[in-house]
């Protein structure tokens, strides 16, 4: 096993705490200016129970990362609640359900390659790639003359999620949002 910064957690990431594994659903940095040292906040869910928890460490602390067997997949299709992966070296079919993605099946656009963790044979969960390019269905309309402002609206994107967005995005515009987050990044 490895050892990884608490800096470096990622959400989908697996990490060994109390001699068990977890899934990291969401982190977060924390800095409370003049208030002592900035943490990170981690929400994670035991891969056996179901069981989720929050912890808060330390930026310098070390967290076990299990050996863990990530293999390339492109998504391929959603087939009810589940969702279709096919695996770039043998070409086998894995399906999960979309409890298992835990929020991620909102950023999943077809052919879209992934990288999904295996410990012992089974599927434990799905990274993502740090941002995906996403079109805006439906926002209000855009502010003429509208530069980047500290105000952001509703879009609706392609794959049913919300996205806050700068008023100058229209629908029909591609945009970047962070997979961690849900954040807008910029227009594509």
């Amino acid at each position: 096993m490895a050892k990884i910064l608490a800096t470096e957690i990622r959400a989908g990431n697996l990490i060994e705490w109390d001699k068990r594994l977890w899934r990291v659903l969401k982190q977060y940095h924390v800095h409370v200016g003049g208030r002592g040292g900035a943490y990170m906040q981690i929400e994670m869910k035991d891969i056996e129970t179901g069981q989720k928890r929050n912890e808060r460490l330390a930026t310098d602390e070390k967290i076990e990362r299990p050996y863990i067997d990530k293999r390339k997949m492109t998504y391929s299709y959603q087939d009810g609640s589940s969702y279709v992966f096919m695996d770039n070296e043998t070409y086998e079919q894995l399906s999960l359900s979309a409890e298992f993605l835990e929020g991620q099946s909102g950023y999943l656009l077809p052919n879209m390659e992934v990288e999904v963790n295996f410990h012992n044979g089974r599927a434990l969960g799905v990274q993502l790639p740090a941002s995906v390019v996403l079109e805006v269905l439906e926002t209000e309309p855009a502010i003429k003359n509208a530069t980047a402002t500290t105000t952001f609206k509703p879009a609706r994107m392609e794959t049913g999620i919300t996205v806050q967005v700068p008023p100058f995005v229209n629908a029909g515009d591609k945009i970047r949002v962070n997979t961690d987050d849900g954040a807008y990044i910029e227009r594509a």
